[in-house]
């Protein structure tokens, strides 16, 4: 089911997938809510604007979403995957727990996080992190290091 984001809501009334651009939010289903509006198998996608409209550019997940006051959520095993206008993936972003505020459509934390690009050529770690979703910017504040793959060409022979 495709709705405007406006339109989602979560049980206890906490905006799922905050995201301020003309582009279409939808929520993966089913998910497993309890009274206190605690969602098991959370996820949400952000659709491109035109003329992509239809192609996902980023879903973002979890094993677990807790609504919070003031619109945020606590997101376990937070995942977060973007795509090309095309369909084929770009990077993966995964964390042990991060805060995702749907007011502000960012996501942050202090804990660890790790970045991959989709052919597993570039790999980023750090702690403590910033997911702008409006503009797809991701900060990484602490320990940062990356390793890139490259391929090792053989000397020719004379």
């Amino acid at each position: 089911m495709k709705m405007k984001c406006a339109q989602m809501t979560l049980l206890a009334g906490v905006l799922l997938a905050g995201c301020k651009k003309s582009g279409d939010i939808a929520a993966d289903a089913p998910v497993s809510k309890d009274a206190a509006g605690h969602t098991r198998d959370f996820a949400c996608v952000e659709y491109y604007t035109q003329p992509n409209p239809t192609q996902m550019k980023s879903r973002l997940s979890g094993a677990e979403a807790q609504p919070e006051p003031g619109g945020l959520l606590v997101i376990k095993q937070f995942k977060l995957e973007t795509f090309n206008t095309n369909g084929s993936p770009q990077a993966i972003v995964e964390a042990p727990e991060c805060v995702y505020d749907t007011p502000n459509n960012t996501a942050n934390s202090a804990g660890h996080l790790q970045l991959r690009s989709s052919d597993g050529k570039i790999r980023t770690e750090g702690d403590g992190f910033l997911w702008r979703q409006d503009d797809s910017f991701l900060t990484i504040s602490n320990n940062v290091y990356t390793v890139i793959k490259t391929s090792v060409r053989k000397p020719t022979m004379p």
